[in-house]
This record gives C-alpha cells, structure tokens and sequence, in this order.
C-alpha cells in the first residue's frame, strides 16, 4: 500500500531523531513528531486550542509538553543538523546565517517583550524578536533553519550590561561547538559588519562575510618602501569610488551579475583589520560594498555566499504564513522557545518531503495535500469501516498527484 502524506512525513521525523542522536524518552519522540504534523496540518492559527481539535490530546498536555523540564528538552540544532544534511547531501559550500526576525506580540508580562526593529513595517514596534541561525547552501541556493534564540528586550540587556550586538555573539557562542563542525563562515547583513561583532565571532573560530556602508572609509595597501625600523605601514591611498585605480585590483567575471564587480584586500578603518574586499559597480553608477574577514575567500565566493544569504528571510516568510511561528499564545520563555523551533523544523521536515515526492516547492500546496491527507484518514477512522486497501491506495494516490500550485 503507497504511504500517505503524513505517515512519509512521520517517518522523516524518525529519521532524523535518531540520525541527530538526540536523547528524548519515547512519549517525548511521540508526542514531538504528532506537533510537527500538526504544523503543517493545521489550516488556520496553529495554537493549543487548535491541537486539541486536530490532535489525539488535549489541550493541557500540548502546553505541558512544551514546558517540559530541561533534561527532556529537545536539541533543536542536532535535529535540524541533520534534516539538513539529509536535504543538502554533501556538495556544495555551506555558509551559518544570522539574522533576526520581528515577533508581533503584545501585553506586558511575556518574557523579552520590548521594542524592536519590524522590516515589514521598516519602523519599530512593540513584540518580540527571534535570533534565527540557518544553513545555507551556497549552490543549491537554499536555507534550513537550525535553530531559533529568543532576543532579550533592551531593558533586560541594560540591567546585564550589554549591547544588542554582544547578545546576537553571545547566541553564536552558545552553539558554536556544533556550528563549527558545519563551516566557520558567518554571513549576516550590513548592521553586524561592525567590529565589534567582527572581532567577538572571530574569538570563537568564525569569520564573517557581510555588506558595509557605502561611504566607508577604506584604503588600498600600502606597497611602498618599508622603514628598516618600527611599526610596518600598512594603509595607503584611500579608495576614491569616483576613481578607482583597475590596477590595484582583479575584475570578476560572474555570469548573470548586471554591472562590473572587482576585488582586491583592501584596509578596512571601521574593522582596524585588513579585508578582502568586492566592490559591484551597478549599471545606474551606484556601487555596493562586500567584504570577508578571511581573505582566503575569492572575490566570487564572497559575493555568491551575501547573495545566498537572502534565502533566510524566506524561511522566516514560511514560517509566519504557514507554520504559525507567529501564533503561539504562551508566556512561559520554554514554550516560546518550543513553539519558534518547532515552526521552523516542521518547514524543515516539509522541504525533506517535497524533494523525496518530487514536488516543485510550494508551501501552499503542500499544506492542502496534508490536509487533505489527514481529512481523508480522519473519516475512515472515525467511520469505522475499513475500505479496500486497492482503494485506499487510489485515494491517497489521487490527492498526491492533484494539480499544485507555484510557489
């Protein structure tokens, strides 16, 4: 008999369990893989009330399996380590992405409530924010999302003497020992090209590749006669941008790339630190700014591994649209934490899913077919009569090859 959606999906769940060598007792293993069906079966708000309805518990034991002590925690980083492994395989360059993501939530007694930067409203609101960590693959051009870290409100931060910036190091810190097993190449937007967080990621193994201001302070090396004595020179003539001097620097040849790009190390004022710098001349004259700590890194890498990193803010757009990172109704930071990483690895396991059925990414039309799925088991369990298993197989065939929708 074909497997049905939900049990294809299960066994994914399985798999990746014991594949992360995450250590969760039976019930635990149980009740974890019944959530993350749920998340992709539930039509609307994805919340305890709509488990009850949609689960086989009630809605007391979904709250009490989200709080539940630390020694039954789930290692949410191993789990998706390992879906991410399975969905990537083991070609292609592998780069850690960071950014943080604007939680609506209002009240006043939610732990970390504060203010915080919303990109869709490009103001700051009220709510909560997420410090997400994703693996992104730099030549399938994908993201798997590895774990999300709820942010601390900026009163909270004063009161422990630290900046926004060191509490996003102090993320990275946390699980650094797992992340370095992946790659050491950190990639994050202009707002953490800073030195700061330059010089915290580096202490713990990372380098960064990010995008600085354009009207940053750069300089060409020095190439002159050195001094027999004391310090090296190391800056020379600061980089003019209305005229920049093609023979200090290699032109790159990527395809599909409007405008010219080039690259050169560069001495970067704002990070103190030498860098390879690529600078993308666009076709209207403007120009942009990349840049990676680890010079190592060709011109070409650095510029495809910034451009990758955008699949990161789709994860976050799937997540709020169809796997309720935004829903969850609980104060308490366990299950907050519990339901953000949930959100994400059931869009994880989802990915897995559509690649192993051979269907073009649509997280639309992946939630009607689970849906569907689970409607149609739903009115043969609670008929009571047991059908033709020839027709069962057509049914659940039927309802995997309806038409989907683009993404």
């Amino acid at each position: 008999m074909l497997k049905n959606g939900l049990d294809q999906y299960a066994d994914i769940c399985t798999d990746a369990i014991r594949k992360s060598g995450a250590k969760v007792t039976k019930s635990i293993e149980k009740i974890l893989i019944e959530v993350l069906i749920l998340y992709m079966v539930i039509p609307r708000k994805i919340n305890f009330t709509q488990m009850e309805r949609y689960g086989t518990h009630d809605e007391q034991t979904y709250r009490n399996n989200f709080a539940c002590r630390k020694s039954k925690t789930v290692n949410w980083l191993k789990l998706n380590v390992a879906l991410a492994e399975g969905f990537f395989g083991k070609d292609g360059r592998t780069v850690i992405a960071v950014d943080p993501s604007f939680i609506p939530k209002s009240g006043k007694k939610t732990p970390h409530i504060g203010r915080f930067w919303s990109g869709c409203a490009q103001a700051v609101r009220h709510g909560l924010e997420i410090t997400g960590i994703g693996l992104v693959n730099t030549d399938a051009n994908d993201c798997m999302m590895l774990r999300a870290h709820q942010t601390l409100s900026q009163k909270e931060l004063n009161l422990r003497d630290k900046t926004q910036v060191e509490f996003y190091i102090s993320v990275i810190q946390r699980y650094s020992r797992e992340l370095l097993k992946l790659t050491n190449i950190v990639v994050a937007d202009a707002f953490f090209s800073t030195k700061t967080f330059t010089d915290g990621i580096k202490k713990f193994g990372f380098n960064l590749v990010s995008r600085l201001r354009d009207n940053s302070c750069l300089f060409y090396l020095y190439d002159g006669e050195q001094k027999k004595r004391g310090r090296k020179r190391v800056k020379g003539d600061k980089i003019d941008f209305g005229k920049l001097k093609y023979s200090r620097m290699t032109k790159l040849e990527i395809a599909g790339l409007e405008g010219k790009a080039y690259t050169l190390i560069a001495y970067s004022r704002a990070l103190k630190c030498k860098i390879r710098l690529v600078i993308w001349i666009m076709p209207n004259g403007k120009h942009k700014l990349f840049f990676s700590n680890d010079l190592t890194l060709t011109g070409e890498e650095i510029l495809k591994c910034y451009r990758s990193r955008f699949q990161i803010e789709f994860c976050f757009r799937d997540a709020k649209q169809f796997s309720g990172l935004c829903d969850c109704q609980a104060r308490e930071p366990r299950k907050l934490d519990y339901a953000f990483n949930a959100s994400f690895t059931s869009l994880n396991v989802a990915k897995v899913m559509m690649k192993e059925i051979g269907m073009d990414y649509s997280m639309a039309s992946f939630k009607s077919l689970m849906f569907n799925t689970y409607l149609t088991k739903r009115i043969f369990k609670t008929s009571g009569y047991r059908p033709n298993r020839t027709l069962i197989s057509k049914i659940f065939k039927d309802l995997f090859s309806l038409q989907r929708k683009a993404a």
